[in-house]
């Protein structure tokens, strides 16, 4: 599966959702898809590239994309952590982009 086609699969049912990928689809969207794959790959499941992940699904589970954070990032600042996914107001400029930051406790990343 390419990026692309995991772009394809995911945005209707996420859109369905509330959630959008981020309109930058060249510079964002797809190269963390494609990081996703990888850690598809790596690990077993997909899980979050912009995080270390410790190769154990249990401890992982947070991480897993879409992450437990995400609903929560969305809701405050129109983005989740790795800006994979946004809320339409996000995308379409109507609200600030500032950094997420962290929410995964620091226990569960250093564990």
């Amino acid at each position: 599966m390419t990026a692309a086609e995991l772009y394809e699969k995911l945005r209707p049912i996420q859109e369905a959702k509330g959630y959008y990928f981020n309109r930058d689809l060249e510079g964002m969207t797809f190269p963390l898809l494609e990081s996703l794959l990888i850690n598809k790959e790596r690990y077993g499941y997909m899980v979050c590239p912009c995080r270390l992940a410790s190769g154990d699904r249990e401890k992982d589970r947070d991480i897993i994309c879409p992450c437990v954070y995400r609903d929560p990032d969305v809701a405050e600042y129109g983005s989740c952590y790795c800006g994979l996914y946004v809320s339409k107001d996000w995308n379409e400029g109507r609200i600030a982009h500032i950094t997420v930051p962290e929410r995964r406790p620091v226990e569960k990343i250093f564990a």
